[in-house]
């Protein structure tokens, strides 16, 4: 099984990737395990977080409801994917 790192905080010398890391980690939208994961790469880690912004903040869902369709998705891609998928 593949092992990724995660990136601390203190590792991280771009102040912009050290600020979504810190903002993820503050207010755990998006998971800070994940945004700590991403920080090896800006190009992703960037791509994430501005589609993450973009839907938050222009996006035509509420949030409830982008929740239940997060919900409903990550539990529909068990039987596609022969996993068994929790969120």
């Amino acid at each position: 099984m593949a092992r990724i790192s995660y990136v601390h905080p203190e590792e991280v010398q771009d102040p912009e990737m050290k600020e979504w890391l810190m903002d993820a980690i503050n207010t755990g939208k998006p998971g800070p395990e994940n945004q700590a994961i991403r920080a090896h790469n800006k190009v992703v880690m960037r791509s994430f977080t501005m589609l993450q912004r973009t839907m938050r903040d222009d996006g035509i869902l509420e949030p409830e409801l982008r929740e239940l369709m997060r919900a409903r998705i990550a539990t529909s891609w068990g039987p596609m994917f022969n996993t068994d998928c929790h969120y």
